[in-house]
């Protein structure tokens, strides 16, 4: 598994965007709720990092997740 440390405040804008994508989204499978709570804990963690000047850690898969619904 590959790890990157990426700028906070992007991957929180990035998630942000992501959760406004799958919210308008008439979906409510397992998966999908799934995906919505793992980027909403993702949002919250890099917004933390962020207001702390920091930078966030994530996988090859949460950043695909990410970037997959935006």
């Amino acid at each position: 598994m590959s790890y990157a440390l990426l700028d906070a405040a992007r991957v929180a804008k990035a998630a942000g965007v992501s959760l406004g994508v799958l919210k308008q989204a008439d979906e409510a499978s397992e998966a999908h709720v799934r995906k919505v709570i793992m980027i909403e804990r993702i949002e919250a963690l890099a917004s933390a990092a962020a207001d702390s000047s920091q930078g966030v850690t994530l996988t090859s898969e949460e950043f695909w997740l990410i970037s997959r619904n935006w």
